[in-house]
């Protein structure tokens, strides 16, 4: 349970959702009973059937900023940047509008401290340094940078979706990677299970009673990264910056008292809400930093159900979910998936656990 092999299965390639489904809450959904192991299938829209007055439905209001750029060094090489860390980076913003920032950064050669680099509508950066892979940059901006981003920055897709440069996107992947309830600007990567939801289909969710609030966690780079270490207790997760409010505590909480469930929506929100439960067992309000690493034996304290995606194989997603549910049921679960040709990862089906 602790070995990175037993986190493996095999995937068909053509079952990678290269983009969502038509209608956001027409995707597939397999419902998982973490207790028996059986399973059910269904379409996301009909998720309210799974819920009851009173339950809490908790979403990651984050929102993806479009932060690849593509640029030039002064040589002419191409160079595309990744920035990492943009919702700490913008802090540090000068009386100019610049500021540093982690970055990563892919070229035929990589820039060296000192290397200027150019982007279109007149923004450049320097590379400061470079460190465990990573490069730190000064952005030099003329004007607003969330306003240049849009103009000029592209989604930070996942690597296995795939886009080759192609004169027509298969979809709008600004507004199809952002979910219909994306607030808080900070991510580079979406919360992908709730890419399902409708404003209609959570305006009827509330309607029957459900409560539905937000935490934010700007998801980072370290989603990105793979699992390198073959004992997975020794993989230490990157920190990301997260939020809750207090109503949303209260809300949680209050329900907890009532027997009511809570139910997270993608494994940001598990790992927010486990990450910030205090000695009392409550959720406690306020904003830090999360670096919780969910695997088998955790004791979820706040978490009742699950929505989420499939996940890739080895990736700390899939060990979250296994220890949410069981590992082989999990992994059980995925098979039917693929006997059945859902469309896996970011742009693909969802698991309801229960």
């Amino acid at each position: 349970m602790y070995s990175l092999n037993d986190y493996h299965y095999d995937l068909p390639p053509d079952l990678i959702a290269q983009k969502p489904a038509e209608q956001r809450d027409s995707s597939n959904l397999l419902q998982l009973n973490r207790q028996t192991g059986a399973l059910s299938h269904h379409h996301f829209k009909e998720i309210g059937a799974f819920f009851k007055p009173g339950d809490v439905l908790v979403v990651n209001d984050t929102a993806v900023i479009p932060v690849r750029l593509k640029g030039k060094k002064a040589t002419g090489g191409k160079v595309e940047v990744l920035i990492a860390d943009y919702a700490e980076s913008v802090k540090t913003v000068d009386q100019f509008g610049n500021f540093m920032c982690k970055c990563l950064l892919k070229a035929s050669k990589r820039p060296v401290p000192g290397t200027w680099l150019y982007f279109p509508s007149g923004l450049k950066a320097k590379v400061l340094d470079v460190c465990n892979g990573s490069h730190h940059l000064k952005f030099y901006v003329n004007g607003d940078f969330e306003t240049l981003l849009e103009k000029i920055g592209q989604v930070p897709l996942p690597p296995y979706i795939k886009r080759n440069n192609s004169a027509v996107a298969p979809c709008d992947d600004k507004a199809s990677y952002q979910t219909v309830y994306a607030g808080p600007r900070g991510a580079i990567a979406a919360p992908t299970a709730g890419l399902h939801f409708t404003v209609e289909l959570l305006d009827k969710l509330s309607a029957d009673g459900i409560k539905i609030v937000p935490l934010t966690l700007h998801v980072g780079y370290g989603t990105f990264l793979p699992v390198r270490v073959a004992d997975i207790r020794r993989h230490h997760m990157h920190a990301e910056p997260f939020t809750i409010c207090t109503k949303t505590a209260e809300t949680i909480n209050n329900a907890k008292n009532a027997g009511k469930r809570v139910v997270a929506v993608g494994t940001t929100c598990v790992r927010t809400l486990e990450y910030a439960v205090n000695s009392n067992g409550y959720v406690a309000s306020g904003s830090g930093k999360c670096d919780l690493f969910i695997i088998p034996g955790h004791l979820f304290k706040i978490v009742d159900a699950m929505i989420t995606n499939f996940h890739l194989p080895q990736s700390t997603l899939l060990m979250l979910v296994s220890a949410f549910a069981g590992r082989e049921k999990v992994l059980n679960a995925y098979q039917e998936a693929i006997r059945r040709n859902y469309r896996f990862y970011s742009y693909g089906d969802s698991m309801l656990i229960l």
